[in-house]
């Protein structure tokens, strides 16, 4: 592990950081350009939404109650959630009765519209701007793709021509000042940390002084991937805010919880609990392009209003896209009865 030289911020800006903290060589070659990103249906093809909702329009292109029933239950299964999918089906029940669809391509087209809908109010991309540094928080439980969607944000940033920093804050798991780093490295991107144990708070402080010190634009803090269901970790949360606040009282200035779009409905429990934690301000909905059933998002539209920020649909660091509601709703839904 690495650790962070501690320092007044006047000597932080006269004098470079360690070198297990500093950035990439300056021998390292520049990344490689990236390919072309794959679209939006191609990447979505896989979901249970899609496959559900194509299987079910292809074999049962009749326009009735029966058909309104089954796409119930489908969106039920793909975790839009039960209160979601019955406002949206009652809604299309009761214009089917009132004769507005000729057929059910026209009934396709007004879940299209729907689903839109619900989603563009939380359609929202970040801005890193307005405060220097701009402090982003990363939270979210083991496992959801946190650290790998920090090392694709400070890609996205740096290549907008910002400065990018790193807090290695997650100091729960061994591996995970590593792994930043790493991230790091590839990017060209100065990793602060110190070692397993070491006090988050602090870790997150002393690379906010030294981000500080150094004018970089934006801060980007790694933290545990803690269960929500460890108070003493959901605690440690609550502690970040109140020390960086000491610094800049308006720390952090996003709070992204990253959420794995294969959780289901558990994924409310999680957005409730850190909201409460951590301020959450905006949320990154990852793994969307492999076994997520992919209705999650309109659940977390409809029940909290947050601002989805952005996706994750596959690996590279062109697959964290901005989310675009128009693009996401066409990736799931057939564009004609029997397409898939």
């Amino acid at each position: 592990m690495f650790k962070l030289w501690k320092k007044k911020p006047q000597e932080d800006a006269a004098r470079p950081m360690p070198a297990a903290a500093v950035d990439a060589p300056a021998s390292a070659p520049a990344p490689v350009p990236l390919a072309a990103a794959r679209g939006w249906r191609e990447r979505l093809a896989d979901s249970g939404f899609a496959r559900g909702l194509a299987g079910l329009f292809s074999r049962n292109a009749r326009l009735d109650d029966a058909l309104l029933d089954e796409l119930e239950t489908t969106l039920i299964s793909a975790d839009v959630g039960v209160a979601t999918a019955s406002a949206l089906v009652e809604d299309l029940r009761q214009r089917m009765h009132r004769r507005e669809f000729a057929d059910a391509d026209a009934l396709l087209d007004a879940l299209r519209v729907a689903l839109l809908a619900l989603l563009a109010p939380v359609a929202r991309t970040l801005q890193p701007t307005g405060a220097s540094p701009f402090v982003v928080l990363v939270v979210g439980v083991n496992g959801v793709g946190k650290t790998t969607t920090i090392g694709k944000l400070a890609r996205r940033w740096r290549d907008e021509g910002r400065e990018v920093l790193l807090a290695a804050g997650d100091t729960f798991r061994a591996a995970a000042v590593a792994q930043l780093q790493a991230w790091g490295e590839r990017n060209q991107v100065t990793v602060i940390g110190q070692g397993q144990g070491a006090d988050a708070a602090s870790v997150i402080y002393d690379a906010l002084q030294a981000a500080r010190a150094r004018g970089i634009d934006v801060l980007i803090a790694d933290t545990a991937g803690r269960l929500h269901t460890q108070g003493g970790l959901m605690d440690e949360l609550a502690k970040i805010r109140r020390v960086l606040g000491k610094l800049d009282p308006a720390a952090p200035h996003e709070v992204l919880l990253v959420i794995d779009g294969t959780t289901g409905q558990n994924a409310i429990s999680q957005v409730r609990l850190f909201r409460e934690a951590a301020g959450v301000s905006g949320l990154v909905v990852t793994k969307l392009d492999g076994s997520a059933k992919g209705g999650v998002v309109f659940a977390l539209a409809r029940e909290f209003g947050l601002p989805i920020r952005y996706v994750g649909l596959g690996e590279s660091a062109t697959d964290l896209r901005a989310f675009d509601p128009q693009a996401f709703v066409d990736g799931l839904l057939p564009e004609r009865l029997g397409a898939g």
